[in-house]
């Protein structure tokens, strides 16, 4: 069995012992080695050759951004950002995923218990290893085209999207293509608490709908977008013609929370086939039952294709359930899903 070679970078000792300690519990996991910063993980990526690092992003000599910013331009790896659940972590948290960072998790004991994290950092370490990254060039980034402007009555429609691993950038390519007067649309994005914030009102600078950050009993109405707020399901619900979303803790479903299924899984439900369900990039399979459940209740499905994901995990799993009406290529999700508004 082959392993992946793990470089850990990290101003903590605590957090690179811990990193070290829980992935040395799994076999196809190798930590290569540790740095305490850029300096020290430049000179050991060159000597090492690791095929994923963990990277801090708020380290003293040189910060992770500026770093990432040179392993993309120079040597890309796939790269996890480890970051604090504050806002100023948030938002340069998605600066990195713009860089090329692949992936997220919050540092240990910030969100999650240690058990928690290391199921998750060993799956997004999985999935980063087979992401294959080209100098400069690390995801497709088009510039998006003119929305489409003709729509149809969409008063009782529902747009439900669920995204992982390289979401972010999917996402933005997908909702920044949809016009003023889109259906209501509901987002699961696989993220920490917290980076959810900052990623709404990133979002929300972009796009022409409003996108912002969910809080129990918001509608879901046209021109809208709600992102499920980071450790929080979030629900379609529906009352009389009023549709809402409720947000709350729960069990970890797919080792996520929140997970796209438990969406999905309301969306049909309560909204059937006055729903839109597209599944985008993301590692594992959340998502793909939920999908299942809303195509039975009369939605349409869309799937994003292999050659356009950043990990072609979710969609696959959606595909091979046959839950999938559409597979298509990311630039032309957001037409799909106006064509079947």
């Amino acid at each position: 069995m082959k392993t992946i070679k793990v470089l850990i970078v990290d101003d903590s000792a605590i957090v690179r012992k811990i990193f070290a300690e829980e992935l040395s519990r799994y076999a196809d996991i190798d930590v290569v080695g540790t740095a305490p910063d850029p300096f020290v993980a430049r000179d050991k990526i060159v000597k090492l050759q690791p095929d994923v690092i963990t990277l801090d992003i708020e380290m003293p000599r040189m910060d992770g951004l500026t770093f990432l910013k040179k392993l993309m331009k120079y040597y890309p790896i796939p790269t996890i950002i480890v970051s604090s659940l504050t806002p100023k972590g948030g938002k340069m948290t998605l600066e990195a995923l713009d860089i090329g960072a692949v992936d997220v998790i919050a540092k240990p004991g910030s969100a999650y218990s240690v058990t928690d994290m290391s199921s998750q950092l060993v799956e997004k370490i999985r999935a980063a290893s087979r992401v294959t990254l080209t100098r400069d060039n690390t995801t497709t980034r088009d510039h998006a085209p003119e929305p489409i402007r003709a729509l149809a009555e969409t008063t009782h429609k529902i747009i439900a999207i669920g995204a992982s691993t390289g979401g972010t950038e999917a996402l933005k390519t997908v909702l920044t293509r949809l016009p003023p007067n889109s259906p209501g649309v509901v987002v699961v994005q696989h993220m920490p608490a917290h980076f959810t914030t900052a990623f709404a009102e990133r979002l929300n600078g972009l796009c022409q709908i409003t996108v912002k950050e969910a809080q129990n009993n918001d509608s879901v109405i046209p021109g809208i977008c709600l992102i499920a707020p980071g450790n929080f399901h979030m629900l379609l619900r529906r009352s009389g013609a009023r549709y809402y979303v409720e947000v709350k803790t729960g069990p970890m479903v797919h080792h996520q929370r929140p997970a796209v299924d438990v969406l999905f899984k309301s969306a049909a439900k309560y909204a059937g086939a006055n729903a839109i369900g597209v599944i985008l990039t993301g590692m594992g399979a959340d998502g793909a039952e939920g999908m299942k459940e809303m195509q039975e209740a009369g939605a349409g499905t869309i799937a994003q294709d292999e050659k356009s994901c950043v990990v072609f995990g979710m969609p696959r799993e959606a595909i091979k359930l046959g839950a999938a009406d559409k597979v298509v290529s990311l630039e032309h999700i957001a037409t799909e899903i106006i064509r079947m508004v």
